[in-house]
């Protein structure tokens, strides 16, 4: 079951007056006032009377008060992100190795033959998008991808894990929100596995493990025919400008869980990616 699938990219998007205040000064005036009064007396003549003067001492002049202006601030802008670019060695590291995964994994080295995929189908135009989806090695608009596949046993569970590089993580954002879209519009598909035979399963969106972000999950379920039973299951989850996808056949809840926890942690420590869910 091909690991990856494809979405749509969402399009994405001072001037300051400052006042300058001019230093005030307000400067007092001292004020002297002096009062004489003189008498005079009867039948001889007048000395000088002692005057009688009241004297107004002078008020301190307050002192001047200066304002400062105050210079404008500068909006801090801060830096456009710098742009990372993932390499297919980056991404390749940052996939699953076995001393990863529990004991009794291996390598299934038959990925990348030009055998026939694992495919599904409807002739229901609401599953076009989820057929497109589902079927697409690597998203439209994928700039470099990695993947690897991991068997368990004959028996299973099967692990398909694949990072596709989309460049922005608003690119991650819109193809999460593709993807669940597209789910809740299917309802049912036939599912076929060369070698194995085709069934109709039903098309779920489940609960997604808490790794990466926006994670989104679907369960295709296998009813009637050779493949009764056989359960699919896909998780997709943003790793920054990453797309981490793990597919899980025939595997239990516990592995669905545990291939994408340890899938997510791997790849965000590798790639300096931010935790989150």
């Amino acid at each position: 079951m091909p690991g990856s699938l494809v979405g749509d990219d969402l399009p994405l998007p001072a001037h300051q007056e400052s006042t300058m205040i001019k230093p005030l000064a307000i400067a007092g005036t001292a004020l002297v006032l002096t009062l004489t009064s003189c008498s005079g007396g009867s039948g001889g003549s007048a000395g000088p009377s002692p005057a009688n003067s009241v004297t107004t001492t002078a008020t301190p002049s307050p002192t001047p008060t200066a304002t400062t202006a105050t210079a404008p601030t500068t909006p801090t802008v801060a830096p456009p992100p710098v742009q990372v670019t993932r390499t297919a060695a980056q991404l390749t590291k940052a996939l699953l190795a076995l001393p990863d995964l529990p004991a009794g994994f291996s390598i299934d080295k038959d990925t990348g033959d030009d055998g026939p995929d694992v495919a599904v189908s409807s002739k229901d135009s609401r599953c076009a998008r989820l057929v497109a989806l589902t079927n697409a090695d690597n998203p439209p608009g994928s700039k470099v991808s990695a993947g690897q596949s991991y068997s368990g046993g004959s028996q299973g569970p099967f692990v398909d894990e694949s990072l596709d590089w989309m460049g922005s993580t608003a690119a991650v954002r819109a193809l999460q929100q593709s993807f669940k879209k597209a789910i809740t519009s299917c309802r049912s598909m036939t599912l076929t596995i060369p070698g194995e035979g085709r069934s109709p399963i039903s098309v779920d969106l489940v609960s997604p493990p808490k790794a990466g972000t926006d994670p989104v999950a679907v369960r295709f379920s296998a009813s009637g025919g050779p493949l009764d039973g056989l359960e699919v299951t896909m998780v997709t989850t943003g790793v920054d400008d990453v797309v981490l996808a793990v597919t899980v056949i025939a595997g239990a809840p516990e592995d669905i869980e545990g291939a994408t926890q340890i899938a997510v942690t791997k790849a965000q420590k590798t790639l300096g990616a931010r935790t989150g869910a």
